[in-house]
């Protein structure tokens, strides 16, 4: 990937019932899914205040994606969070940011979800 490329930020907020360990498996399993694809997975650096041992919720369900603007990889990314999230049991959503702009994945009708992706994917695709 080059400098130019598009850098999307994707944070993964799991629904209030998901303890730090479910957490964590639900972050990793969603790198794990997104490594599939044809994107760079950069971490998002933390500020890890003096004798803190670990990464704080926001910095281990969040990470820089790079993809290149062409060939599609964008509708693809968004397809597969969507996928992702529909074939988890809790009410998890999932934030994707480009150049200030978010939208906010989560379980609502396939219709709603349809029309919101495919604005956004207008925008940045």
């Amino acid at each position: 990937m080059t400098e130019s490329d598009t850098r999307a930020l994707v944070r993964l907020e799991p629904d209030g019932e998901a303890d730090a360990e479910e957490f964590d498996l639900l972050a990793r399993r969603l790198r794990a899914e997104l490594g599939g694809l044809d994107v760079d997975l950069l971490p998002v650096p933390a500020e890890l205040p003096a004798g803190a041992k670990a990464a704080d919720p926001v910095t281990i369900g969040s990470l820089m994606v790079a993809f290149s603007a062409a060939g599609g990889v964008f509708p693809g990314l968004v397809e597969t969070l969507r996928e992702w999230l529909g074939r988890q049991a809790g009410k998890h959503k999932i934030k994707v940011t480009i150049d200030g702009d978010t939208v906010e994945l989560e379980r609502a009708t396939s219709a709603e979800r349809q029309e919101l992706i495919d604005a956004f994917v207008r925008r940045h695709g």
